[in-house]
C-alpha cells in the first residue's frame, strides 16, 4: 500500500466541492437541471447528443455501420456535448434524466421519443433497421449477452481502472491492483470467446462487437489511458486479432472521430451533420479554410 494517508469515514458522508481531481467540478451528488439550454435540432430523423468517449463511439460507428449497409433513413445529426457542464443542461437532462452521454432523440416517427445508455440505442436501432442483431436463437440471445456483459464489465475498466489510474490525484496501490486484475480477468474472457469465434458473438459482426470494441479494443490497441504496456494487452492474442479487424473497418474510422476533441485534428469531426462532413469539416480541413 502506497496510500499518503489513511481515511476513516465518517457516519454519515457529506460533499467536498473542493474535491482536488480532475472532474471534481462536473460531478454532482444529485440529479437534475443546473441551468436552462435548448439543444439544437437537425434536419435528420436522428439527433445524437454526445462525445467520443468509448460510450459514445459506439452509437456514431452504428450510425455509420447502419448507412454503410445501405440504411439510407439512418441519417443523423452529432450534437457536441461537452462534459463540462453542459450536460446538465435542460435540454439535456430532458433527453437523458442521468446526465450522461449519449443521447439520442429519434425523430423517425410521428412522435418524437428519447432512447438514452448506449446499450440500449444499439438495441433500438439493431431492431428499427433489422441489423447487426441476429434475428434467430440462440444467436440472439448470444449477441445479447455479450452486449450487457459489456454494459455490466466496463464501469471496472473505465470508473473503476481509468479513474484510479489515470485520472485520481493520488495512486492507490489498492484501487489500481484491484481493479487492474478485474480488467485482467475480463480480457481473458474476451480472449477465450475470441479463440473461437471470428467476432464475439459468433460468426457475423454484431452491435456487440460495437459496444465492446471501443472500450476493450480500445484498451487493446493502446486507445486508452496509456495503461497497455502496465496491463500487458499484448498477451491476448485473439483480442488483438479482433481488434485489428474492427479497427480496420470504414464505418468504425469514421464513427470513432464524430464528436471527438482532441488529439490530431485529421481525426476531430467535432459536429457531423453530413457524410461529406468527413472530408470537409475535419479540424484540420477547418483549420487551412479560416
Amino acid at each position: 500500500m502506497n496510500d499518503a494517508t489513511s481515511y476513516t469515514p465518517p457516519k454519515v458522508w457529506a460533499w467536498n466541492k473542493g474535491n482536488p481531481w480532475q472532474f471534481s467540478a462536473t460531478n454532482r451528488p444529485f440529479a437534475g437541471a443546473t441551468h436552462e439550454k435548448e439543444l439544437p435540432v437537425g434536419r435528420h430523423p436522428f439527433q445524437l447528443y454526445s462525445l467520443a468517449t468509448p460510450n459514445g463511439q459506439k452509437v456514431t460507428i452504428m450510425f455509420e455501420e447502419l448507412l454503410a449497409a445501405g440504411h439510407s433513413q439512418a441519417e443523423y445529426d452529432a450534437w457536441l456535448i461537452r462534459l463540462n457542464g453542459e450536460q446538465f443542461g435542460s435540454g439535456f437532462t430532458a433527453l437523458n434524466p442521468n446526465s450522461k452521454i449519449p443521447a439520442l432523440l429519434d425523430r423517425s416517427g410521428p412522435t418524437p421519443f428519447r432512447v438514452f445508455e448506449s446499450g440500449s440505442i444499439l438495441l433500438h436501432l439493431a431492431e428499427k433497421f433489422g441489423a447487426f442483431l441476429p434475428k434467430g436463437q440462440p444467436q440472439r440471445a448470444e449477441c445479447l449477452s455479450w452486449l450487457f456483459w459489456q454494459m455490466g464489465a466496463a464501469p471496472y475498466l473505465g470508473g473503476g481502472f481509468g479513474h484510479f489510474y489515470a485520472y485520481a490525484p493520488v495512486k492507490i496501490e489498492y484501487a489500481i491492483d484491484r481493479y487492474a486484475m478485474e480488467v485482467k480477468r475480463q480480457l481473458d474472457v474476451l480472449d477465450r470467446r475470441l479463440r473461437e469465434n471470428e467476432y464475439v458473438a459468433g460468426d457475423d459482426y454484431t452491435i456487440a462487437d460495437v459496444a465492446i470494441w471501443p472500450w476493450y479494443g480500445g484498451l487493446a490497441k493502446g486507445l486508452q489511458y496509456g495503461a497497455a504496456e502496465f496491463l500487458n494487452v499484448q498477451e491476448y492474442k485473439h483480442v488483438q486479432r479482433w481488434a485489428d479487424a474492427v479497427a480496420a473497418r470504414p464505418a468504425v474510422k469514421r464513427g470513432r472521430i464524430v464528436n471527438r476533441t482532441s488529439g490530431d485534428p485529421s481525426q476531430q469531426l467535432r459536429e457531423r451533420h453530413d457524410a461529406s462532413d468527413f472530408d470537409t469539416r475535419t479540424e484540420d480541413k477547418i483549420a487551412k479554410s479560416a
